[in-house]
């Protein structure tokens, strides 16, 4: 039996329509993940399931009540459902066992003690009973989201809504928060994630939507978004979040900004450390080491170097291409050996010696 349906949901702004006309169904205790390029709405979706946003038009069905009718209980009708926000939303000034308590103290009429013997059990359920009496501040980025799941969880939802869980998390904290998710998944809990964890979204659902253009275009198991979707949209989305692209276009360019965001990829796409930390220096010096210095020397001002990681699903094996043809037009020569002689990296040595050339300036190789 479904405990949402959402009917020809339509969302506007005065400028932007991020809600066209959203269908779905949502059955007792699945796990549906909300994936799609950003700007697609889905959280907005989200906030309108609970009426954090009110529709344009269109219903949304909870256990056969309409949220957006004009006479519904929104008080109750949120206590069925949780939130978890990207940005933790906890109060600083409480304790963390008072951030869980709130809730259940001020709107279930809960006793102190109760609430917080509560609160202890949902702490040890993500792992932080012995953070219980500390202050959010002095919490990691993972910590603070496993106990804002732990508020979640103390109003006893029926369902829980997760608006990107892991998106403001350093990739080192997005898997304890992601194995806390999974866990939950695995008791039967009702839960809608906005995600781009892949991974998760393939392991832990029972269905995946893909929104894009403010509509759902596609949904059904991960099996099917994941392997044989039915639209080129979903197809083009999945394989697009597998890689990674940068581009030098200036010999003054930003690398911390380059290194920053191969190393958020890395962590979503669970590539192995090895793996990680070989891309990582593979990357480093042949651009620090080889090619931005061949440019200076060439006196070439845009040496238009790109590069694209690309990962197999899994996360076992992921491939590197570097595109230096502009470079190569300068009458580079891209050989292994010539390459080898910038490089002080042993691990990059054997690397580039298993370095193939595609075309001029062109190189691939696998890592893993």
């Amino acid at each position: 039996m479904s405990i949402i349906e959402v009917k020809h949901l339509r969302k506007e702004y005065p400028n932007i329509v991020p809600l066209k006309d959203v269908n779905a169904y949502v059955d007792r205790g699945e796990v549906i993940s909300i994936i799609g390029p950003s700007g697609t709405g889905k959280s907005t979706f989200l906030r309108c399931l609970n009426r954090l946003e009110t529709p344009t038009s269109g219903q949304i069905l909870v256990d056969g009540q309409d949220m957006c009718a004009p006479d519904v209980d929104l008080d109750v009708m949120r206590r069925k459902m949780g939130m978890v926000f990207q940005s933790f939303n906890l109060f600083d000034h409480l304790l963390v066992a008072e951030n869980i308590m709130l809730g259940p103290t001020k709107l279930l009429g809960m006793g102190k003690q109760e609430a917080y013997e509560q609160s202890l059990e949902l702490l040890a359920q993500v792992g932080l009973k012995d953070k219980a009496l500390y202050y959010p501040r002095e919490l990691s980025g993972g910590q603070k989201q496993r106990v804002a799941i732990a508020r979640g969880l103390a109003m006893n939802p029926d369902i829980l809504l997760f608006d990107e869980p892991t998106s403001a998390l350093d990739p080192t904290m997005v898997s304890e928060v992601l194995s806390v998710m999974k866990d939950l998944a695995s008791r039967g809990l009702t839960m809608l994630v906005v995600t781009h964890e892949m991974r998760f979204a393939r392991e832990a659902s029972t269905r995946v939507f893909y929104m894009d253009r403010g509509e759902l275009w596609e949904a059904g198991p991960p099996e099917q978004i994941f392997e044989h979707p039915q639209r080129q949209e979903t197809y083009d989305f999945i394989f697009r979040v597998r890689s990674w692209t940068w581009k030098i276009d200036a010999l003054e360019f930003d690398y911390p900004a380059m290194e920053a965001s191969l190393h958020t990829f890395c962590g979503r796409q669970f590539l192995g450390r090895r793996i990680a930390n070989e891309l990582q220096l593979a990357i480093e010096e042949l651009t620090m080491e080889s090619l931005v210095p061949v440019a200076r020397r060439q006196g070439i001002a845009n040496p238009n170097i790109t590069y694209t990681v690309s990962v197999a699903e899994g996360g076992e094996k992921a491939h590197l291409e570097v595109d230096a043809s502009k470079l190569s037009e300068f009458g580079v020569d891209f050989s292994s050996e010539i390459l080898q002689d910038e490089i002080s990296s042993a691990i990059l040595r054997k690397m580039l010696s298993e370095l193939s050339v595609t075309k001029p300036g062109v190189m691939t190789c696998t890592v893993g």
